[in-house]
């Protein structure tokens, strides 16, 4: 049986895909990642067969110029940018050409992120089998929680389910443009769905989310076939990226990275950078993305390095603190390696995931407004000056470690699959 793993084409979603494939495949599985043409070369770096989709709509260079907008947008500005630009297109691209190219790639089963709303539709279609897996923060329309495009913290009393319900119509209302193109793909196909029910089409066999129990709030989505597994990262099968480690002093490590579809706002940069200047017993390292020139920045501090990429893990790992934007490949590694964090969420789930770094106490989460020099000073001594934050940081990391996210996942996908781990090459 030889199973796809479609993915979002951008690293935040690329990675633990692929994380997870890799590990579905070194447990003797047959498996191919699908995903634009663009995102070869991440496929290629965790060693994984490939198979573009889309390539038509999708020509080389087409993520770029995607990206390129996304990282000057924020709020509820880009979440509208990214669900009519990328989700509406790409699904629609996946709905004329995805059938083909399962068919010619001999998929038998598939495995779909549930940010690439109704994509399901085609295996139900098809009538393969389908799992969804969640690489962000998993998508709760049932209520029970808040939303994850919000940074409220969850309260059980009625006024608060019913404000989540309330924001639950609203993003589903932003969803639109994809559900009335589901729609019609759903007519022409001749499936019956409840358009009313938000999870009607969710995976029957699993839904797998990488959040780690101990970091989500306390109230999973009421669904049998919903699981934690952990982070969906080992290290490996990531892109090489050149850093000056000659650069380092070994004075304590600050690490800040805005991710990869939302470090375009070079104010925030800029502000680390004046921060810093007073602040000589400890070692930034900023990076800043491929949408931002670091001479943007204009001079930085002898304390300051600043690159486009960084082997994040490997800084990580050396690193005493992380500013971040709250994406959860980020904060799940930050948490992997022991570092607690200073978060400024700026769209998409990463509200929902600064909620629970907050609601964790495993760091502090600042407005991306309010993001002044002094504001982070207040934030890195606070942090760094109460070892509470440290101590909630290794109690997550241990049950992480416990854990192994991925096995589990791996685990959960061959009995969705009906698959027996092979006793070959199995990890």
């Amino acid at each position: 049986m030889r199973i796809g793993f479609l993915s979002l084409p951008v690293p935040g979603h690329l990675y633990p895909m692929a994380s997870l494939a890799r590990k579905f495949q070194s447990r003797g599985h047959d498996v191919v990642f699908i995903s634009l043409v663009d995102t070869a070369p991440f496929a290629e770096a965790a060693g994984l067969p490939f198979v573009p989709c889309s390539e038509t709509i999708y020509p080389a260079g087409s993520i770029d110029q995607f990206v390129r907008r996304l990282s000057q947008l924020s709020g509820e500005d880009a979440l509208r940018f990214t669900v009519n630009t990328m989700m509406k297109g790409y699904t629609a691209s996946l709905f004329k050409s995805l059938p083909d190219t399962l068919s010619k790639a001999r998929v038998d089963g598939i495995v779909l992120d549930q940010y690439q709303p109704y994509v399901e539709l085609i295996p139900m279609h098809l009538r393969m089998p389908f799992v969804h897996v969640s690489n962000a923060l998993h998508v709760d329309y049932t209520g029970r929680t808040p939303i994850c495009f919000m940074n409220w913290q969850n309260e059980t009393g009625v006024d608060a389910i019913a404000r989540n319900i309330e924001r639950v119509r609203r993003s589903r209302k932003l969803l639109e443009p994809c559900t009335a193109i589901a729609q019609s793909y759903a007519s022409e196909v001749g499936l019956s769905v409840d358009w009313n029910n938000p999870h009607s089409t969710l995976s029957p066999l699993a839904w797998i989310t990488q959040c780690p129990r101990e970091f989500d709030f306390g109230h999973a989505p009421d669904f049998p076939q919903f699981h934690y597994a952990g982070p969906f990262h080992d290290g490996n099968g990531r892109m090489d990226f050149d850093f000056p480690w000659q650069q380092l002093t070994g004075e304590p490590i600050v690490y800040a990275s805005m991710g990869t579809l939302q470090n375009g706002l070079a104010d925030i940069f800029r502000s680390i950078t004046q921060a810093a200047i007073g602040l000589k017993k400890l070692q930034f390292v900023l990076a800043v993305g491929g949408q931002l020139d670091p001479k943007q920045l204009g001079a930085v501090p002898a304390n300051v390095v600043v690159v486009s990429h960084a082997p994040q893990i490997e800084i990580l790992r050396r690193s005493s603190l992380c500013i971040t934007h709250a994406g959860l490949n980020t904060v799940l590694e930050s948490l992997s390696s022991g570092v607690p964090m200073v978060a400024l969420p700026i769209t998409n789930d990463q509200p929902g995931v600064a909620a629970r770094i907050a609601n964790k106490k495993v760091g502090v989460v600042i407005s991306p407004e309010h993001a002044s020099p002094g504001n982070f000073a207040a934030a890195f001594d606070r942090v760094l000056g109460d070892s509470t934050f440290l101590a909630n940081v290794q109690r997550v990391q241990e049950s992480m470690r416990r854990t192994d996210g991925l096995s589990v996942a791996a685990g959960i996908l061959e009995r969705a699959f009906d698959l027996e781990k092979s006793t070959q090459g199995a990890a």
